[in-house]
């Protein structure tokens, strides 16, 4: 299977909604602690397990999420630790790029996330405690969203209500908003730990899950959430990142301070269904592919991305 090398720490990696082979990675120098980012678009080799650079764009600090738009095949928008989102053209040519940048948020940016039902708009979460939506037609977010005690690391629209999401914090919760509500609709005190990701059930539109410090993942559903439908316990440390298959409603992928990429089946006791230790170092992003059944991402601060398919080893040539 194909890996990809970066010059820095991998951050994020998402597949594109339109094309088939492509993904966006977001990278920071020196763990994301100080120094440049750059976003790096690849593209899978059709013929051989290669991973070619599509084209990169530097910033001058760390990149910590990128999001595809759901509307344009050719644009993107980076979660950067200066604060800003910078929004890319890869239809243009480099320096045209970024198309621009909005800087709203007083703390780095830290996630990200297109609508893909309404697919106009997105939100951005920072470590200022707050989460912003945005357009890409305007130069000015369109609502900030303040209630979190502590950084918003995670957002999530849900998949089936065009104007519901989810903000996972560092203040130990998960709040459900509605943008046309002036405060959250819901909140989930999921653990007694920082909440560092959150997605929503692609197939059941009530069912939410939650990542934490705590090394657990659990599995909420919004119409009766004081006790989790799902706990699912096998990551060694914080777990970072998770998301939902789009395709297998049970499945979810994992990702954790304990270098390991996990897949789950949250309806079964033995949920594991497969755990990953490609990586030699945190392994911090993880995405599943809209359009290839089981086609997987990961990267890391090992500087690596790895492609493979579900079932497969990813570091097989």
């Amino acid at each position: 299977m194909p890996v990809f090398k970066t010059p820095f720490n991998g951050y994020s990696v998402r597949f594109s909604p339109f094309y088939e082979s492509r993904l966006a990675v977001a990278t920071a120098q020196n763990f994301g602690i100080l120094g440049n980012g750059r976003v790096h678009v690849i593209d899978l080799s059709p013929n051989a397990p290669v991973i070619n650079e599509l084209i990169g764009y530097d910033t001058a600090d760390g990149v910590y999420d990128v999001a595809w738009s759901e509307s344009h095949d050719s644009v993107l928008v980076a979660a950067v630790a200066d604060g800003s989102i910078k929004v890319y053209d890869t239809a243009l040519p480099p320096h045209s790029n970024p198309l621009r940048s909005l800087k709203e948020h007083a703390r780095e940016v830290h996630g990200l996330d297109y609508n893909p039902t309404r697919r106009d708009s997105f939100l951005s979460a920072s470590w200022d405690d707050s989460v912003k939506l945005w357009t890409l037609d305007r130069p000015a977010s369109l609502r900030t969203f303040r209630e979190h005690a502590y950084c918003v690391y995670s957002v999530a629209w849900n998949p089936k209500h065009a104007d519901v999401f989810a903000s996972a914090s560092g203040d130990c919760t998960v709040r459900i908003w509605d943008v046309r509500e002036p405060g959250s609709t819901m909140i989930i005190p999921g653990h007694e730990h920082e909440i560092l990701s959150c997605d929503w059930n692609k197939y059941d539109e009530c069912l939410i899950a939650s990542a934490s410090v705590d090394k657990t993942i659990k599995i909420w559903d919004v119409r009766n959430y004081r006790v989790p439908v799902s706990v699912l316990n096998g990551h060694g440390y914080a777990v970072r990142k998770i998301k939902f298959s789009p395709h297998r409603r049970n499945l979810i992928v994992s990702c954790s301070y304990d270098m390991t990429v996990c897949l789950w089946d949250f309806m079964i006791e033995d949920a594991i269904v497969g755990r990953y230790d490609h990586h030699t170092e945190f392994a911090v992003g993880v995405d599943l592919s809209v359009l290839v059944d089981g086609l997987m991402a990961s990267t890391g601060w090992d500087e690596l991305v790895y492609v493979w398919q579900q079932g497969m080893d990813p570091r097989a040539a």
